[in-house]
């Protein structure tokens, strides 16, 4: 795709979006040195890289998940068990075994980037399915999926000294389909950063807390 056609006005969030975002984030980490520091601290996060990545992985299951039913429920997410493994940790369904170290941890991101990229492929035009920040389709649970891979690159990048700039479209897609209340004319990447507490933005203060929007847009 040409840098001209990456930066028009935003399209739909797709599967291919999700599989991008996986991939990209995957090249970023595996480009990491042997014995690079998974325990560091994730940027700004109380978590370390290890767990950061175990989260993303998490979520990227848990959007997964919530298109498989054919009814699903709108009052709650499938009730799989989520757990911490210390206190404060992030509470997940997906945990890696530690034994298999760095390449284990992002053979299970791939894994469960894969079953979200396919469950949008596959998931009923109509479906709707909950999510705290509003129930949604398909398309919001891809752009939810492209924003923790995105965002959580960025923390896990921090903490291990990586540099990590994704695509202006990819960003802009889905501050389009899932933040609505955020301000246009501004670079998409820093403006993602900006609407997920990350960063700054001229003429803005910086959020200290934030969500999304995950109904489907009329």
């Amino acid at each position: 795709m040409s840098p001209s056609a990456e930066n028009r006005a935003p399209s739909a969030v797709t599967a291919d979006d999700v599989d991008r975002a996986v991939r990209l984030g995957l090249d970023l980490l595996g480009s990491a040195p042997p014995g690079a520091a998974w325990d560091a601290r994730a940027g700004t996060l109380e978590w370390d890289c290890w767990e950061t990545v175990e989260h993303l992985a998490d979520d990227l299951f848990a959007y997964a998940v919530q298109l498989g039913p054919r009814n699903p429920s709108p009052d709650r997410v499938v009730p799989f068990v989520y757990d911490s493994r210390r206190p404060g940790g992030p509470r997940n369904t997906v945990h890696v075994e530690r034994g298999e170290g760095a390449a284990g941890l992002l053979e299970v991101l791939e894994s469960c980037g894969a079953l979200l990229t396919a469950m949008v492929r596959t998931a009923p035009p109509g479906l709707r399915s909950h999510h705290v920040f509003g129930n949604s389709d398909a398309e919001g649970f891809a752009a939810m999926g492209v924003v923790e891979t995105l965002v959580h690159t960025h923390d896990v990048a921090l903490g291990l000294g990586l540099r990590w700039a994704p695509p202006d479209g990819l960003c802009a897609r889905v501050l389009t389909r899932l933040f609505p209340d955020v301000p246009g004319g501004t670079d998409p990447w820093p403006t993602l950063l900006w609407a997920t507490g990350r960063g700054d933005l001229p003429g803005r203060q910086r959020r200290t807390a934030w969500r999304w929007y995950g109904e489907p847009r009329l």
